[in-house]
């Protein structure tokens, strides 16, 4: 019995099985990735004298996958370095190599004879006990594995990736009748806590659970659209985030999948299914024509829209011409955004009797129905199937949590006054007063499911805070920020304001929280649950005060952020950070000086205040200064010029990482602090590092002075400044605010060498952001980024 998977084999190297490999890679598993022999030279390959024979030919799917991976956006890969673990080869030449690894994925042309065949050859050469797997996205897993061995059959299941595999999270499993239950039980354990999914087990049926409910929703917009004159832009203005659902909304989501995928998995299910729901799946005629002239969205450059200089235009579905992009406008609509919450955005739009409400409701109702009628057909349970739409297609509410949010009882009998078959199992459940399919009771979740609530699983790593403040109260809280007993005596401190801005009420309960910590807890966690963990501070109050000429209130704000942070650095509890998502100024500020950080894979890290015309002002510049020069390699004399250089270019460009790992190239990361490849699991990560830490008997690092580059290092940093401006690159402003932030870097008016200390840099940095918030054109950027969202180069 397979117990861990130290090394993996994918087959196959289309767009789904390199990122599969990459995925894998990304996570430390070297991975063999094989292909087909090509059958022909290239016109470069018999230039350079190469043969049919040659190994580069041989190889040449696998290989140019590979090499596709450096440059595809989203980047699979979260640091290129990673592709050293991803070895390349071919089905004949190394199919032996399978007997080396502890589980392989099959990933070829969806077709059931050449999965078979494949199957066929893996089966004489696998090790006995090695997992093998299917990444199928319809076809009969039990199919695939008629006729291979005892053993083979007991370690085989499908497992369904989302593309792309870094990004989505879902990874449906689908067990045969002879799969092993300690072989699924392994994989749904190692696909969440290694893999870093949201697992979910399907049965064995057409396009599985979220492709199924997925592909029948979008068609039935599409059928919507056409019914109801609506026009392709129309329905992506108010099928995206105003209901929960990915800014891509309808069409464009269609665009990035690709029309003929798309069409692929509606006639996976056409083909298999019977009657009204058979209709539902029969492509309409204009996607079939748009198929034929080549527009399959974004990979061909034209689809339901099509660039055209700056502007965008959408398919005219019956002419399939393109025209002016247009938005659905209606009263609702108009309303909406003063409406809060997902749940409370749906119940107003959905009964809402103008277009944008009609619409809504003619697309969501009948996919409500839908996945009621398939509960127990693809999944056992509404929770598996509220997860994989979630994780899966990215929706805030799964089908039954938005059928709770726009209330079963009204939603029924509007569904039953229209004509619509309500499943049996719902009318039983109504009939004996159960209104809701999720039930919340001090803190426990539970839901219907054969005339009875049960506990949804919880898995102890999975720490919801909302649940956590209902079962243990929270410490102490203000308008920005809250104290919450996290249990084991750990504490978290969670950022509460808008956008997790940073403001006084933060810096505020940093402080109670590590005067409280140091009372009463083993130390502290700093993470939260929002959509980022910080996108720094709170731009608006800093503008406001700044042009009310108010710089003596920025100054003691900057000076508090800055003793905030010496005191998360110097607590003597250990304070572990777990950010995520987008951590920029503030943010990357907050996580520097703590005795750990716990991040998540997907964490977006950097200094960026050059953006808004000033530089980092609570400690930014320093910490990643002394992380640059704690991370020389030990006995190597430091050239204290190339770290300032490496720290001045970084905060300079404003370098944003574009993951935790490439976050610990940057340096923002050390080799001691932990990356999260489960996000849910980031909170649990964390206050394990806090219980390891304080189980260490950790104590508050030792004060010491940082050498630093003094005037002539100054002087270098400026050069290179200067040479941008003189190129072109940069402009007036761009430079002052490098001279400044090179005077801070290099630690002012001293000799190279001297050795300062920590407040000293402090002042500097303060002196330097104060100067800069009261120049009018950084003002101009500050507030072009409040009304635009993007920087200005004045």
């Amino acid at each position: 019995m397979i117990q861990s998977i130290k090394r993996a084999a994918v087959l196959g190297s289309g767009v789904m099985g390199s990122g599969i490999a990459a995925h894998l890679a990304n996570i430390g598993i070297p991975t063999l990735l094989l292909d087909i022999v090509p059958r022909e030279l290239l016109e470069v390959e018999k230039k350079k004298g190469l043969t049919l024979e040659s190994k580069e030919v041989r190889n040449r799917l696998s290989n140019t996958a590979v090499q596709k991976l450096l440059k595809q956006k989203p980047a699979p890969l979260t640091s290129k370095e990673n592709i050293a673990l991803i070895t390349t080869g071919n089905f004949e030449d190394d199919l032996a190599k399978l007997s080396e690894v502890d589980w392989i994925i099959e990933v070829v042309v969806e077709n059931l004879d050449v999965k078979k065949k494949v199957f066929s050859q893996i089966d004489e050469v696998r090790k006995p006990g090695s997992i093998v797997s299917s990444n199928t996205s319809g076809i009969s897993v039990e199919a695939m594995a008629e006729g291979r061995s005892e053993d083979f059959q007991k370690h085989f299941l499908g497992t369904h990736f989302f593309n792309p595999p870094r990004y989505l999270k879902l990874l449906e499993v689908i067990p045969t009748k002879n799969t092993s239950p300690e072989v699924l039980t392994f994989m749904k354990t190692f696909g969440e806590d290694v893999l870093g999914k949201g697992v979910v087990e399907a049965k064995d049926t057409p396009n599985f659970i979220a492709n199924r409910i997925g592909t029948y929703g979008l068609l039935v917009t599409v059928r919507e659209m056409l019914k109801g004159g609506y026009s392709i832009g129309e329905v992506d203005s108010v099928t995206g985030p105003m209901i929960g659902r990915p800014k891509s909304a309808t069409f464009r989501t269609l665009d990035v999948v690709g029309l003929d995928t798309f069409i692929h998995v509606a006639n996976n299910v056409y083909d298999q299914v019977d009657g009204e729901e058979k209709e539902v799946f029969n492509v309409p005629d204009f996607m079939k024509k748009m198929q034929e002239k080549g527009w399959l969205g974004s990979k061909t450059g034209q689809g339901y829209f099509l660039k055209q200089g700056k502007e965008i235009l959408e398919l005219n579905p019956e002419t399939l011409e393109y025209q002016e992009r247009k938005k659905l406008q209606t009263p609702v609509t108009a309303s909406i955004k003063q409406v809060k919450g997902t749940a409370n955005k749906l119940k107003t739009l959905l009964y809402a009797e103008d277009r944008a409400g009609k619409l809504l409701w003619n697309i969501t109702s009948p996919a409500l129905i839908y996945s009621a009628n398939l509960l127990g057909e693809i999944a056992d349970d509404i929770v598996a199937i509220d997860e994989a739409m979630k994780w899966g297609f990215g929706w805030q509410l799964g089908p039954f949590e938005m059928w709770d949010a726009i209330g079963l009882e009204n939603s029924v009998k509007k569904m039953e006054a229209e004509g619509s078959q309500i499943p049996a199992w719902i009318q039983e459940m109504l009939a004996k007063g159960n209104t809701t399919f999720y039930k919340r009771e001090n803190g426990a979740v539970s839901y219907y499911q054969n005339g009875e609530y049960k506990a949804c699983k919880v898995n102890p790593k999975n720490i919801h805070i909302k649940t956590l403040k209902e079962t243990n109260g929270v410490i102490k809280k203000n308008s920005g920020a809250s104290l919450i007993d996290l249990g084991d005596d750990v504490a978290l401190l969670e950022f509460t304001s808008p956008n997790n801005a940073i403001g006084f009420d933060i810096i505020q309960m940093i402080n109670y929280s590590i005067e409280e910590v140091a009372k009463n807890y083993k130390g502290l966690v700093i993470g939260n649950q929002a959509k980022n963990f910080c996108v720094g501070a709170n731009l608006a109050m800093i503008l406001m005060e700044a042009q009310d000429d108010n710089f003596y209130d920025i100054e003691l704000v900057v000076r508090n952020f800055q003793q905030a942070m010496m005191n998360i650095k110097y607590s003597e509890k250990p304070v572990v950070v777990a950010p995520f998502g987008m951590t920029l100024g503030g943010g990357a500020e907050i996580c520097l000086p703590a005795a750990k950080i716990q991040a998540s894979s997907e964490t977006y890290m950097g200094l960026v205040e050059v953006g808004v015309g000033v530089i980092p002002g609570g400690g930014g510049n320093k910490e990643l200064y002394i992380n640059h020069l704690q991370g020389m390699p030990t006995g190597v004399e430091v050239n204290l010029q190339n770290v300032a250089n490496k720290v001045f270019e970084t905060i300079a460009m404003a370098k944003v990482s574009t993951s935790a790992e490439e976050a610990r190239t940057n340096n923002f990361l050390t080799k001691d602090d932990g990356i999260s490849f489960n996000g849910d699991h980031l909170i649990y990560d964390a206050k394990q590092s806090v219980l390891a830490l304080s189980a260490q008997g950790y104590k508050a690092p030792v004060r010491k002075k940082v050498p630093v580059v003094g005037e002539t290092g100054y002087a270098t940093l400026l050069l290179g400044a200067q040479a941008m401006k003189y190129s072109g690159y940069i402009s007036d402003h761009d430079l002052k605010i490098a001279k400044k932030l090179a005077w801070v870097i290099a630690g002012g008016n001293v000799p190279y060498g001297t050795e300062v200390d920590e407040q000293y840099l402090l002042d500097l940095e303060r002196e330097a952001f104060l100067s800069l918030v009261g120049e009018p054109k950084t003002q101009q950027r500050m507030q072009h980024m409040l009304v635009k969202g993007k920087p200005l180069r004045n």
